[in-house]
């Protein structure tokens, strides 16, 4: 239970074990252990441009986070440091 993750959506795990998930009505993806019970980080807010993500990828090659947003049907990338 976090505020950070209204209404979540779509789950992703990594190749490492990394489990990130969109909270579509907090407007964010986070990062959470791999039992899913803490919070590890928030990768995008809402003040990101992110609004009701529903869907997040992570592409290993570029080090970016895709995620698909549900409000007017696009895709964003975000490079993670």
């Amino acid at each position: 239970m976090d505020p950070e993750l209204q209404n979540p959506w779509g789950v992703h795990v990594t190749s490492s074990g990394q489990v990130l998930v969109c909270g579509r009505d907090s407007n964010t993806v986070i990062q959470v252990d791999h039992q899913g019970r803490k919070k590890l980080a928030t990768l995008v807010s809402q003040e990101d441009a992110v609004k009701f993500p529903v869907s997040v990828c992570y592409n290993t090659n570029l080090g970016q986070i895709i995620i698909g947003l549900n409000d007017n049907n696009e895709m964003m990338c975000v490079d993670i440091k």
